[in-house]
């Protein structure tokens, strides 16, 4: 979407142009008609008075002719001036920079796949922003009042409701949106219109009431979060098990590189497809923790045995240091 800056200036120019055009055309039909000269002639006595190079005229004019030169003379003066000045004005305050980072972002915007969207750019947003942009994701932020772009996300200004803006993002290439706006009607909206536009999208929505979580499930979210649920939540935990929610937030905070969380599929070409925990030594191997593995048909199996086995299809959760996550990560996806 073009921004105010784009077409201010391609208005600009383009009065400029239609200007100069105007004061060339009224020159050259003027000569034609007051010194009967041919069409070439008249042009050409016409770009020479409005360059004012001093070439010789084509023939003496008459003394109505040079009053009309004088007045063409004085036009072009004033049209080059006003060029003149509104170029040096663009220049200035930078409004071509601004259209050469509009089109650099669009074709960012263009190249993205497989990015997040996020819907707002609240409190929340800038919060999963960050989590995101800490994890090494795209992240293009949708905000209708905010210019996020010093935060160094690819921005969309405009309606997350509406099905363009979201086009603009990227939706069909996207690999998931969150919907935090401020009302949950509109979080109904743009959870209708993603899922209209990407069924394979996973969506996050926030809703502000109990009552929405239903509509909101309804409408094609895949996760509603609730966030007066689950704060309150945290604090009566933090109350009765503060040292519980204290390892909760090391692992999963960005802040804590040392350690992580991850879930990681087993492919069917994987080693350890079809092998208990307890074969598989992934603890000896990779030193990570499986706390749980959650199995194709959904059911989640926490703290798992030595004995329970590892299927193709299967999400392992585990605990580890970054780079031994990755490596499992690996082996259990590629083999």
């Amino acid at each position: 979407m073009p921004t105010e800056y784009s077409y201010s200036i391609g208005k600009r120019l383009f009065f400029i142009l239609t200007l100069l055009l105007v004061v060339i055309g009224l020159g050259t039909v003027g000569y034609m008609v007051i010194e009967e000269l041919s069409f070439l002639d008249a042009l050409y006595m016409t770009v020479i008075t409005l360059a004012t190079v001093g070439f010789r005229e084509v023939k003496e004019l008459s003394e109505v002719g040079k009053v009309f030169t004088i007045v063409l003379i004085v036009l072009g003066f004033g049209v080059f001036t006003y060029a003149a000045t509104t170029i040096a004005q663009i220049l200035i305050e930078g409004e071509l920079k601004d259209v050469f980072n509009e089109r650099r972002r669009r074709k960012m915007l263009e190249k993205l796949r497989g990015h997040y969207i996020i819907c707002g750019y609240g409190r929340m947003g800038r919060i999963i922003a960050k989590e995101l942009k800490a994890n090494g994701k795209e992240v293009v932020v949708i905000e209708k009042n905010l210019d996020p772009k010093e935060e160094g996300y690819l921005f969309v200004i405009g309606d997350a409701t509406k099905d363009e803006i979201l086009k603009e993002a990227g939706i069909e290439k996207a690999k998931g949106l969150v919907s935090v706006l401020s009302s949950d009607s509109d979080n109904l909206y743009v959870v209708l219109s993603a899922r209209a536009l990407n069924p394979d999208l996973f969506i996050i929505a926030r809703a502000a009431e109990e009552s929405a979580r239903k509509k909101l499930k309804m409408a094609g979210a895949n996760k509603v979060v609730c966030p007066y649920h689950i704060g309150g939540l945290r604090m009566a935990h933090s109350l009765l098990k503060p040292n519980v929610v204290d390892f909760w937030e090391f692992i999963t905070s960005s802040e804590y590189l040392n350690v992580d969380i991850e879930e990681i599929y087993v492919s069917e070409n994987s080693p350890y497809a079809g092998k208990t925990l307890k074969e598989a030594k992934i603890g000896k191997v990779f030193g990570v923790i499986i706390v749980g593995i959650k199995r194709q048909e959904g059911k989640i199996e926490f703290n798992p045995s030595g004995e329970s086995y590892i299927m193709p299809g299967d999400i392992l959760l585990a605990i580890g240091p970054p780079d031994k996550l990755e490596l499992l990560e690996k082996e259990m996806t590629n083999g």
